[in-house]
């Protein structure tokens, strides 16, 4: 069976939260974040976006376009389209102390960026994941920020060992602004469990990317 994933808070504040005026690194005492992520490579971030920031970015989520997107044998949705909240999500999170936070967690090689996109799945259609790795041009930490205006039933956040029924965790992720860490490496692979209910679920979810050269990146390759 799955081993829920723990939600953890260091001590009675959030270790780390973007706030209006810039990230704020709340507890330094990282152990029990660091020992959820190393045995179940993935783990929850309570209150990543402080509370008058997520007002802010739900007002510009609302104003947003959408679209229908098909990730080809692996997941449909609605995609916003880039614009003010994609601009100002990416630069908030393009943050190096946010970067140092993140290696602080899951020891990642250097963070070069965090790439990244606003999505929509809604209950009763067929927007869907799959199992899959994300693996490839350096993605070596995926993150998920919770933008749901109300809680949604559904959409949880599996990972599991390639090849294998069991998961290592589930967890799912409604806490307004509250973030899951995952792991992206080889011998992984990791899905979002369909919505149900009413209520759509939408999330700001990317990956951490690296410095390889050997390699192409995803912000290398964003730019025409």
């Amino acid at each position: 069976g799955a081993v829920r994933a723990m939600s953890v808070v260091s001590g009675e504040r959030e270790a780390f939260r973007l706030t209006r005026t810039g990230p704020e690194w709340r507890d330094g005492n990282l152990d029990a974040l660091r020992d959820t992520f190393n045995r179940q490579h993935c783990v929850k971030l309570h209150g990543f976006l402080e509370p008058q920031l997520l007002h802010q970015v739900h007002r510009l989520v609302a104003e947003a376009d959408f679209s229908e997107f098909v990730h080809e044998g692996i997941a449909s949705e609605l995609l916003m389209a880039a614009g003010v909240c994609t601009g100002v999500l990416d630069f908030l999170v393009n943050d190096p102390r946010l970067f140092e936070f993140i290696r602080a967690i899951t020891a990642c090689p250097p963070i070069r960026a965090f790439v990244g996109r606003v999505y929509r799945r809604c209950p009763g259609t067929d927007h869907h994941d799959s199992w899959h790795d994300d693996l490839g041009r350096q993605r070596m930490i995926g993150m998920s920020v919770n933008l749901s205006a109300d809680r949604y039933d559904g959409g949880t956040f599996e990972i599991r060992r390639f090849g294998t029924d069991t998961l290592i965790a589930s967890l799912p992720n409604v806490g307004p602004g509250d973030a899951i860490l995952f792991r992206i490496a080889d011998g992984l692979e990791h899905q979002v469990t369909a919505v149900g209910g009413a209520v759509p679920k939408t999330a700001f979810a990317g990956w951490f990317v690296g410095h390889r050269p050997d390699e192409p990146s995803d912000r290398v390759a964003a730019v025409p």
